[in-house]
């Protein structure tokens, strides 16, 4: 296998490169064919490589001067990081071929702006969305956008379910991936006049439109791709998120109750830590940005060095999975349907 560049944030995150380079180490051995372009701050970045001989032959340092601040607002960081800081550079990699694709756990918003100025949209395509892999009672499911757009079109909404039976099949190997659009009843007259119009046009579409979906229905794993918008999408993950902390939080004290619980623990401990495995946010962790001219994957800044290594893997498969030519595939294909609708919207 040929081998797969990525351009790292080294800087993005609440710990910068004490978890970007221990990420790498970690998926290194099960992707030995990728290398690193590290961009951030030479020696921060140096000191951490040193702890890991491994990477010394598969990674090149660009040193950066600027990094972008975690809190810092879109526009500002756009401005003040244009050009300079290394989350320009790492996405500029990929848009000048010297990478395949970019991952940083830095500023989301700051993220998604650099990356459309850089990259812009792929044909056909309004808005780019951000995708996460939500894991549920029968396997994985692909949710967008979890973060990009507040509200949409109808025809966004189509175009989202286009980019997002891309990834899964992509990411899963689904020819045909089914697609929900999330909602707050199954029945056809529930929902916003966008849902609902694009609930029609996918009917009319030759993707895997399996109607409605309820918030349950995500967790139950009710389709393998689940369309929304950003504002709802990722109110949906970080409710998510809290509940399986919470319900984490509540197995630990009902555990530790008395003397019984604590045996009842001893005996029951491998079956407790599969359920941790599995309830995990690391273990999903990498947001992909869709409808970019290249692969930008957005990791969780808090995630830790499994967690970071995750989204490195998301966005080593994307690379050499050309999730970018399945996406225009699927996008020309609904392109007529899409034109249709607006010829019919003006008479």
């Amino acid at each position: 296998m040929s081998k797969t560049v990525i351009a790292i944030d080294a800087m993005g995150g609440d710990f910068g490169p004490a978890v970007t380079i221990d990420g790498l180490a970690r998926i290194h051995k099960a992707r030995p064919h990728a290398s690193y372009l590290l961009f951030g701050n030479e020696d921060r970045i140096s000191a951490e490589l040193h702890k890991h001989k491994a990477l010394s032959d598969i990674c090149t340092i660009i040193h950066c001067d600027v990094d972008v601040p975690m809190d810092a607002k879109p526009s500002v960081a756009l401005r003040q990081g244009r050009k300079i800081s290394g989350m320009w550079k790492a996405i500029q990699a990929v848009k000048e071929g010297e990478a395949q694709a970019c991952v940083s756990a830095g500023n989301t918003g700051a993220l998604m702006a650099m990356s459309k100025v850089i990259l812009r949209t792929q044909p056909g395509i309004e808005r780019p969305a951000i995708a996460c892999i939500w894991p549920t009672v029968r396997g994985e499911s692909v949710v967008l956008d979890v973060g990009a757009n507040i509200g949409g079109t109808a025809a966004q909404y189509v175009q989202f379910a286009a980019m997002g039976a891309a990834y899964a099949r992509t990411v899963f190997g689904l020819k045909k991936p089914d697609i929900g659009l999330l909602n707050i009843g199954t029945e056809e007259m529930k929902g916003t006049d966008e849902v609902k119009e694009a609930a029609e046009l996918l009917e009319r579409s030759e993707l895997n439109f399996k109607g409605f979906v309820e918030g349950d229905g995500i967790g139950r794993g009710d389709v393998d791709v689940v369309v929304t918008d950003g504002f709802t999408g990722n109110i949906a993950l970080k409710t998510a998120e809290g509940t399986a902390r919470q319900m984490a939080e509540y197995l630990r004290q009902a555990m530790g109750s008395s003397l019984m619980t604590k045996i009842g623990y001893l005996f029951a401990k491998s079956g407790f830590d599969a359920l941790r495995e599995r309830m995990d946010p690391n273990a999903a962790n990498g947001g992909m940005f869709l409808g970019l001219n290249g692969v930008v994957v957005k990791s969780h800044g808090g995630a830790d060095a499994d967690g970071f290594a995750t989204a490195v893997e998301v966005a080593i498969e994307a690379a050499d999975a050309d999730m970018l030519g399945e996406i225009s595939r699927r996008i020309e294909k609904i392109q007529t349907l899409l034109d249709d609708a607006w010829a019919e919207s003006l008479d």
